[in-house]
């Protein structure tokens, strides 16, 4: 596991006799990780793979020839020729009396099926213990999500361990001595009122169920364990979802390249919306008596007031019926569509085809154009590919972190965590930011500027740079052009002119450019406090020169890193669910180009590039766009003019909404289509890392919803387009 306290392997090996047999240990492993790899299981508890060894439980104890005393295997590294014996009659003797004196204090009562200790209970042979037990705190119930049972608590600190050291909240301690010694919150405070995030890192960590899912999670039978991803922010964590009659008991993370097993509040406790009440069950098409109105009050639970029940056959007909007949009466650009980046990029590539082969033009995009699209811009402008250049998890190899216009520990919580990670290792991290975050408290500098002053700041950086000598002038020489332009564009933008604009000292400005440009490795991460400005692609532009120049990129623990916003709002660019661009980035405007997907779909194509999201809705308003079909977005409450966007979106002739609730975009539609919720289908997802993950359908659909894959392969048949479906197996 590829965790920040996992040992560091290399090449040289140890040979050691276990139990008898000769085995082979890797350079700094332990006894018990070496005897885990060779299928000998040893009794323990407060180690978990990951986490830094503690040594506090005693359950590992083994027995090494010639040493007095027994030893934790947790702890200890073998050395060559080393006879160590976990099942020893001493060592056997030791590890059950551990096990008895811990579950001497612990209540008879289970709180998860699966405890560790309940396990090497029946692994020793156990039985009732023979002591007495300790005095058991009550309950914790305070917090919505987790439970605190300290009565099955047996200390081991794995708890304590996950918040401080992997997930860095510093919420969890260890307080008192002795017999009185127990595991607190902050300062002795009830979980729910404490700081804790709710990352639950703790839960899955405790091997007892003394932390634990609230409501008894735990407890619950479970008839299959579904692996399959987060559907939230762009970290893409893999996690498991844990089923029972068609319900999501509980989740826990997995492996995965981004998350190692770790989780958010969202993606552990975040999935009981697929079974709320008011989920969209019937496609729905409005009453002709109900007008629609930029003026209302939406009540989801009543869907009943604005809309009729349909069946599939009679909405769809409605709904491609209708568009069709617009797309006659006034052209194929009368006609635009919105995708989403929660969608697979399955359902993503379909969907501009449907666009761009059934509509008949490229006014097709989604939420990028309020996320990224500025970064993409300078990226696919200075280093020709619209995406990150390394993964978030680089920061661990990085020397310096430039983090700047994002807030992680909110947006990409997992990600967070590898950055305060990275900076209690020794990172040197920079953040750069108008308002104090989180991470303010594990920056080497804390560079809190005027809103609005990035160019500034970022020109003076690059002005030092240059200034003083720390280009990498073979890197540049070899693999970039126009540094001429770049020298004469910053040469008046001096820290000491610039600290005035900014707001920061120009010695600081001049300390953080020779920090970046002299490191052995610095990593540029960015988010929307970048992009989404008139000049986001400036801002772009000058993250990348500082890239460039500083040769800061093409190795591991450089690079530029844009942190994705939704869990596929990378892949749906890629799938070219954006107006100008076919899927791979290849512009509709390029005739060549159009040729190869007019012969790949079988249809002539329109070589105009589309309208962008605030584009059509701009047109919408002025009558010029007439039906839109809009897959799980929201654009009359994501848009930057809420207001000027329900107007618009109600002058349509025919909106298409497909969804799983009634959303303020839904309110306004005259079909409704009941779609797939996250856990209910099966796809790829694309995230920051541009890693591509499988999302496995753990559930299946309620009423009458389907498959959004169905749904949009179903549309261009009222279109005049003949597609096939195959539910994905």
């Amino acid at each position: 596991m590829n965790a920040p306290f996992a040992p560091a392997i290399t090449g040289e090996v140890i040979e050691f006799q276990l139990n008898g047999s000769k085995v082979v240990a890797l350079a700094n492993e332990t006894i018990i990780q070496a005897a885990q790899r060779h299928g000998v299981d040893i009794p323990h508890l407060c180690h978990k793979p990951g986490m830094r060894p503690d040594g506090n439980c005693r359950a590992c104890m083994v027995e090494i020839t010639g040493e007095r005393v027994l030893a934790p295997s947790c702890c200890r590294t073998p050395t060559a020729g080393m006879e160590v014996s976990s099942n020893s009659p001493r060592a056997l003797r030791a590890q059950k009396m551990i096990v008895e004196l811990l579950a001497a204090d612990v209540p008879e009562k289970l709180y998860k099926l699966d405890s560790e200790l309940e396990y090497w209970k029946r692994a020793l042979g156990v039985g009732r213990p023979r002591f007495e037990p300790r005095r058991q705190p009550t309950p914790d119930l305070s917090h919505p999500a987790m439970a605190v049972h300290l009565d099955a608590c047996i200390q081991c600190t794995r708890c304590v361990r996950a918040c401080r050291e992997e997930q860095v909240n510093d919420v969890i301690g260890y307080a008192f001595r002795g017999a009185g010694s127990e595991i607190v919150f902050d300062l002795g405070d009830p979980m729910g009122s404490s700081t804790c995030v709710a990352c639950g890192e703790c839960v899955q960590a405790c091997p007892t169920g003394a932390l634990a899912p609230a409501h008894e999670a735990y407890l619950a039978p479970v008839d299959r364990v579904v692996p399959s991803v987060c559907p939230y922010c762009g970290v893409g964590c893999q996690l498991d979802y844990y089923v029972n009659d068609n319900r999501i008991v509980r989740v826990e993370g997995r492996d995965g390249p981004a998350n190692h097993d770790r989780l958010c509040v969202k993606g552990r406790f975040g999935s009981d919306y697929v079974h709320h009440p008011q989920r969209l069950l019937k496609p729905l098409i409005r009453k002709p008596d109900v007008p629609k109105s930029a003026d209302f009050v939406m009540d989801p639970a009543d869907p009943w007031a604005v809309f009729r029940e349909a069946t599939w056959q009679e909405a769809l007909d409605v709904a491609g019926g209708t568009l069709k007949r617009l797309r006659e009466v006034h052209g194929s650009h009368a006609l635009a569509g919105f995708g989403s980046a929660k969608g697979s990029n399955e359902e993503a590539y379909l969907f501009q085809k449907l666009v761009r082969t059934g509509f008949g033009s490229n006014n097709v995009d989604h939420c990028t154009r309020l996320c990224h699209a500025s970064s993409v811009a300078a990226l696919l402008e200075g280093i020709g590919s619209g995406a990150v250049s390394n993964p978030v998890m680089d920061v661990l190899q990085a020397e310096v972190v430039l983090l700047i216009g994002a807030n992680p520990v909110v947006n990409h919580p997992v990600a967070a965590t590898w950055i305060k990670n990275a900076a209690k290792r020794g990172t040197k991290l920079i953040l750069v930011e108008p308002r104090r975050s989180e991470l303010a408290r594990h920056a080497t500098y804390f560079l809190q500027l005027k809103p609005d002053s990035d160019v500034a700041l970022l020109n003076a950086m690059l002005h030092t740079i240059i200034e003083e000598g720390l280009v990498a002038q073979s890197f540049v020489a070899n693999r970039t052009h126009g540094y001429e332009e770049l020298k004469n564009n910053v040469a008046g933008y001096s820290p000491e002119a610039m600290a005035a604009v900014c707001g920061i000292p120009a010695s600081t400005i001049r300390a953080v450019a020779r920090l970046y440009a002299s490191s052995r490795g610095s990593m540029i991460l960015w988010g929307m406090g970048i992009s989404q400005h008139i000049h986001g692609t400036d801002n772009a532009r000058c993250l990348i020169a500082l890239s460039l120049i500083t040769g800061q990129v093409g190795r591991p623990g450089t690079g530029l890193h844009p942190l994705r916003g939704q869990n596929n709002v990378q892949g749906a660019s890629d799938v070219g669910l954006i107006p100008m661009m076919y899927p791979d980035y290849q512009r509709v405007d390029n005739v060549d180009v159009e040729k190869g997907f007019e012969a790949l779909w079988g249809k002539t194509l329109d070589p105009k590039p589309g309208l962008t999201v605030v584009e059509i809705m701009d047109a919408v308003y002025a009558g010029q766009i007439r039906g839109m079909y809009i897959m799980g977005e929201n654009p009359a409450m994501s848009d930057p003019d809420v207001k000027h966007a329900r107007e618009a979106l109600a002058k349509l002739d025919m909106l298409v909404v497909q969804d799983i609730f009634l959303t303020e975009t839904g309110y306004l539609a005259d079909v409704i289509l009941p779609a797939s919720a996250f856990p209910e289908k099966t796809g790829t997802f694309t995230n920051t890392d541009r890693a591509v993950q499988l999302g496995r359908q753990a559930l299946q659909l309620p009423g009458d919803a389907r498959q959004d894959l169905w749904i949009i392969v179903e549309m261009p048949k009222r279109l005049g387009r003949h597609w096939r479906y195959t539910h994905p197996r």
